[in-house]
């Protein structure tokens, strides 16, 4: 059986369509990745895992805003139309029997190829698109692309998200099958083990964005004496140069640029303490379930998140780190109290690797996947 899996990232940064592929792949599903290389800084084409990946470079020359949103929209449409063209060439050859889309830009192609082809389609919603257009465009565009994706959700056979909160949303939206499917990571230890830093070390890998808190880490962190910080991951050029700049003149802080996904989980290992703040008034923020948890969970390194919403609620009641308010007093509190108090530290390490070895790996959630594809292909068996 063969899937295409779509996804509007180089996919050398997508730790979760790196997980499913390779866990199909496991299983005897052929996967091919089409994905959208906007930097033209990966291959075009190459085989990871047994996980075939073409990356079509069509660069957006701009930074995403409401100025912006046509131009964007028209650069996403040309994307859009490259990778039908490409589908349906790599169709003729070998019929494809399921599509993946991930986030909602991938939707409307997979439709279109869904109707022409007979493939089962598949919806990774891992944020609530309309929420997250909010925050920079206006209501009503907004709206239309909550309109749009319910409009869309109508051809989709199998809907997969990534927390409860998300699912019952969806499960509002839609009639169509919803399941969890949470970022889970494979456990890189089995037994807690203990950091040996000099001073308490702050990680932070993920998407650099004013709404990750890390302009109020930076405050904080230059402050608080016997802490350091190591901050990396991928963002808008823009934000990310003002991030180096500010960083440069703080000799307890190191930014590392992009990390390979399959380097996290030992970069976190190498941590005490992962940060994981996200500001509240963003909705997908108060929704989402971020891989930093997961991944501390699997090194057995405790969290500092955001009091108040789902990841922070999730963390107090698996009691695996400290969830404040969203402030720079909050902040130093947890950090102070963290850095004084190493017990805890290995208290709640030690609850975080024990939750991840019982309930949440990735074991756990690519079990519902391949339940999800086997359940399909037994549809398509019956036809």
């Amino acid at each position: 059986m063969r899937v295409l899996v779509m996804v509007s990232s180089p996919f050398i940064t997508d730790p979760r369509v790196y997980n499913e592929a390779r866990s199909l792949i496991k299983a005897g599903y052929e996967v091919t990745v089409l994905a959208w290389d906007r930097e033209k800084n990966a291959l075009e084409h190459e085989v990871l895992d047994g996980i075939e990946v073409f990356r079509l470079r069509i660069p957006v020359p701009f930074k995403w805003g409401i100025g912006r949103a046509p131009m964007h929209l028209f650069y996403q449409l040309i994307w859009q139309w490259e990778v039908y063209r490409k589908m349906r060439s790599l169709h003729r050859n070998e019929p494809f029997h399921f599509i993946h889309c991930h986030f909602l830009d991938t939707l409307p192609v997979g439709t279109l190829l869904k109707r022409r082809l007979g493939s089962f389609l598949i919806y990774d919603a891992r944020d609530i698109y309309g929420y997250m257009l909010q925050a920079s465009l206006p209501a009503g565009i907004a709206k239309t692309f909550f309109w749009f994706e319910r409009f869309l959700l109508r051809h989709v056979d199998e809907v997969v998200t990534v927390s409860e909160v998300t699912g019952r949303y969806f499960e509002g939206a839609t009639r169509k099958p919803v399941t969890v499917i949470m970022n889970c990571k494979d456990l890189l230890v089995s037994e807690y083990q203990p950091s040996h830093n000099s001073k308490l070390t702050l990680l932070y890998v993920g998407t650099l964005h004013r709404t990750r808190d890390l302009n109020n880490l930076l405050s904080v962190v230059k402050g608080v004496p016997g802490v350091c910080c190591v901050i990396g991951g991928i963002g808008q050029p823009e934000y990310i140069a003002n991030l180096r700049d500010e960083i440069s003149g703080m000799p307890n802080v190191r930014f590392v640029g992009r990390v390979p996904f399959d380097q996290v989980l030992s970069a976190t290992l190498s941590s005490d303490v992962v940060f994981c703040m996200l500001a509240p008034n963003d909705v997908n923020n108060r929704m989402g379930m971020p891989n930093k948890l997961f991944e501390a969970m699997a090194c057995g390194r405790p969290l500092i998140c955001t009091r108040g919403i789902y990841s922070g609620d999730f963390v107090e009641s698996e009691r695996i780190g400290l969830a404040v308010d969203y402030s720079e007093d909050a902040l130093r509190e947890a950090i102070t109290k963290l850095r004084d108090d190493p017990e805890l530290r290995e208290r709640l390490g030690r609850n975080a690797l024990k939750a991840a070895m019982t309930k949440y790996n990735w074991q756990r959630e690519e079990k519902k996947l391949l339940e999800l594809y086997a359940a399909l292909e037994s549809k398509l068996e019956s036809c």
